[in-house]
């Protein structure tokens, strides 16, 4: 059996133990499924229940409090989790991409501080990535980072930053040398602990009224040397191998899925037109054919590899196909979105509605991604 291979019986077995838990936590009333929930779905007591089951930190090596268990073993998982619509966006920043970050680019102290408390479910993160007015432009990055001899001061302005306000540390990308139109060159990244005296965090609110986004502003605030993550001036390289871990997961393209299942069950109680029948098997054949290509990302970052290109195809191929499959189901099932008062389909379905808007922007916009792509194929 190769490297990152597993017995379908072993995955079948920890797909049977997860499903079970969600159903008991459904039947306890301890969720309601959500669309979008691993943006939007805070419950730190969740993510606890999570940890304590073993189901965090999957990936990460054992001594420092993870399963040492494989990137498939975590896909099965995560997948199971999005498709039930359960409450995981407290953890979730910290158990995707951040453990695996510190885990390749931190000192041994950052390791054994951080990852034990990501692998339980106790330690969230947030990620300072962008800018005010920068749009996708990651590499215009003003944020300035001054280094003081045993001190860094931080200063400037970081937006669209999900989870801060709950988050116990930050991964903070901001330049330490040259200026602004070095782009790539002289960045770097920081773990900063939150909350901080001299880091302000203000709610971003969204158009459902939700504030999960938030704008943190670095008001000269000064962190220990050891803060640096990884190699001064090697953020941008750093940050490119994390977004790999980003944009490439089955929430790509899953954010959605709780309202196919919510409509197939209507469709199984009250049967289907032959129209519907059809635009069901549609958008299961196209989430099948994603899922294939997320889980072959997960096999190549299991054997080290850095797959930026397929992540890349999976984040534009996917965040489009969550739109369209609410649209499609909106037309097939002739529901009326309802806020408040409806049924939970109805909930379920203005709940996608307002947050589709940004299935193609958060995490580099399509267009950013294909430019990736067209790169990768030496198109450009």
């Amino acid at each position: 059996m190769s490297r990152g291979a597993v017995a379908d019986d072993v995955l079948h077995a920890l797909r049977d133990e997860v499903r079970t838990f969600l159903r008991t936590e459904l039947a306890d009333g301890a969720f309601r499924p959500d669309v979008d929930s691993w943006m939007t779905g805070f419950d730190p007591d969740f993510s606890r229940r999570l940890g304590e089951r073993g189901w965090l930190g999957l990936t990460m090596p054992v001594e420092y409090g993870g399963q040492g268990r494989t990137a498939v073993e975590r896909f099965v998982v995560t997948e199971e989790l999005l498709a039930h619509g359960a409450p995981v966006a407290a953890h979730w920043i910290a158990d995707r991409q951040m453990a695996p970050s510190i885990l390749a680019n931190g000192t041994e102290t950052q390791k054994r501080r951080y990852i034990p408390g990501i692998s339980s479910g106790t330690v969230f993160f947030a990620i300072g990535m962008s800018e005010p007015d920068a749009g996708s432009d990651l590499a215009s990055v003003r944020t300035r980072a001054t280094g003081n001899g045993d001190t860094w001061s931080l200063r400037g302005t970081k937006v669209w930053t999900t989870g801060a306000h709950i988050a116990h540390a930050m991964v903070l990308l901001a330049r330490t040398d040259g200026s602004t139109e070095d782009r790539r060159e002289g960045l770097s990244q920081f773990v900063v602990d939150l909350p901080h005296p001299d880091i302000e965090i203000r709610p971003l609110a969204s158009i459902d009224g939700e504030a999960h986004f938030n704008e943190v502003i670095f008001h000269d605030a000064v962190v220990d040397s050891s803060a640096l993550l990884g190699v001064r001036g090697q953020g941008w390289r750093q940050v490119m191998s994390e977004l790999a871990f980003e944009r490439s997961g089955p929430e790509r393209y899953l954010s959605t899925l709780p309202l196919l299942r919510a409509w197939t069950g209507l469709l199984r109680e009250h049967g289907a037109t032959p129209e519907q029948r059809r635009t069901l098997g549609e958008l299961t054949a196209q989430a099948w054919a994603l899922r294939q290509m997320s889980l072959q990302v997960a096999r190549e970052l299991h054997a080290g590899g850095e797959p930026d290109v397929l992540a890349a195809m999976v984040k534009d191929l996917g965040s489009t196909f969550e739109g369209d499959l609410v649209s499609a189901i909106r037309d097939a099932s002739g529901a009326i979105p309802r806020r408040t008062g409806g049924t939970d389909f109805e909930r379920m379905l203005a709940q996608a509605v307002l947050h589709t808007p940004a299935f193609t922007l958060r995490g580099g916009t399509n267009e950013i991604l294909r430019g990736i792509i067209a790169r990768g194929l030496g198109m450009r």
